[in-house]
């Protein structure tokens, strides 16, 4: 009997869990969700289906939190308690403000240097028609409060509605720091205030931290190396520190998860113990994409992926079908096309980088790609579903 043609592709499902708390055993929870899932749904498990768990119930179920008060006393240890430059911060209330709490309670005075005219993942603060129009060079002008507030008046974001520049600096004043506030884009403009800088940008640290320590800064740290070890049993992350955390309650901040990689090569090995089935299994935080209408780079974690099974390293190698058929292929058409698109595919070896027949394809590493799959299947509201079963994702047209 002819083995009848498979008419579906790739399938992303959120796997409903139970909440996650400190202490839970959270592979054998994910096992279960998941094979119970493909009982209800009637599916099964196949080679290479990747099993995804968003970063937040990781680090819970470590307990990888840290209180305002940690925060405090490392950046006061590290940076010295009196005047520190906080400078190329996102505007996040999630995501910086209780950040900022900590660090302004452990300093005399914040000298708050912001991006303009967006902070690093498209936050904007300004719009470059005024900018255009007051002829400033973002590039070099280093503006005061008073001529961001002359130039641009309030300038709330578009989608809460808030004036980030007040609100930050009411945070500053309301822990008991004296705040100033400058706009700028070159990192050496904050060594005109103080020469003791941290510096809370997210994928271009390495070189804000290079540029500031060859200006002539005294003491330079990354959010990275903020609670970076626990302080009085706190939680950490040796790694990342402060980057990739989530604001858990007013006084504290849940943190990107740490030491995951033998987690992920458990849920693996339990799958391969119940199903028979050789899985991959990743842990993900934001996807990386942007978001066309707000401008907003969406990746404010340090990485999609922390932790992630080997048959996840790499990129895509794929052909680009439509190529073929308007090219190579341009004269067939039915069965004979499908015949010669299916025999390209199959006879590919090797890294396509280069081909023609590649082009348009999307040269990511996987793990970012299938992390925005999921980011984008299980939300970040009430959806509920904190794992995520993406099933033939590896497939082509052969299969």
């Amino acid at each position: 009997m002819e083995k009848k043609e498979r008419r579906v592709g790739t399938v992303s499902r959120g796997i409903r869990c139970p909440i996650i708390r400190q202490g839970d055993d959270l592979a054998q929870i994910v096992t279960e969700s998941v094979l119970l899932a493909a009982e209800d749904e009637g599916f099964s498990l196949k080679d290479r289906d990747v099993i995804a768990l968003t970063e937040s119930i990781v680090a819970r179920s470590q307990g990888n939190y840290a209180t305002v008060d940690n925060i405090a006393e490392d950046v006061k240890t590290k940076l010295g308690g009196e005047t520190i430059g906080v400078i190329f911060p996102i505007l996040s209330r999630n995501r910086f403000a209780i950040c900022l709490r900590g660090i302004a309670k452990g300093a005399k005075k914040i000298v708050l240097m912001l991006a303009y005219p967006s902070d690093e993942v498209g936050n904007e603060l300004a719009d470059w028609d005024k900018i255009d129009e007051a002829g400033i060079n973002p590039h070099s002008d280093v503006l005061t409060l008073e001529r961001y507030r002359e130039v641009f008046g309030v300038h709330p974001l578009e989608f809460t509605g808030v004036d980030y520049v007040e609100y930050y600096q009411n945070l500053i004043k309301d822990c008991g720091a004296e705040v100033e506030i400058i706009f700028a884009n070159q990192a050496k403009a904050i060594l005109d205030y103080t020469d003791c800088v941290l510096t809370c940008d997210i994928h271009t640290r390495a070189r804000t931290k290079r540029l500031l320590k060859a200006a002539g800064a005294k003491k330079v740290y990354g959010l990275d190396e903020i609670m970076n070890a626990p302080v009085n049993g706190s939680g950490y992350n040796a790694n990342y520190g402060l980057l990739g955390s989530n604001k858990s309650t007013e006084e504290t901040v849940k943190l990107f998860p740490r030491d995951c990689q033998g987690l992920v090569e458990d849920i693996k090995e339990r799958i391969l113990e119940a199903t028979g089935k050789n899985v991959e299994v990743m842990v993900y935080g934001d996807g990386a994409f942007k978001d066309p209408k707000g401008k907003i780079w969406e990746l404010a974690d340090p990485v999609v992926s922390p932790a992630f099974t080997n048959g996840l390293v790499g990129t895509p190698n794929e052909l680009k079908l439509k190529y073929l058929a308007d090219n190579d292929y341009k004269d067939l058409s039915g069965e004979e096309l499908k015949k010669a698109i299916s025999e390209s595919i199959k006879a590919k070896s090797g890294s396509l980088v280069g081909n023609m027949a590649a082009q348009g394809t999307t040269p990511r590493q996987l793990t970012d790609l299938i992390g925005s799959l999921c980011d984008l299947t299980s939300g970040s509201g009430d959806k509920g579903t904190p794992v995520v079963l993406v099933q033939g994702y590896f497939d082509n047209y052969t299969n």
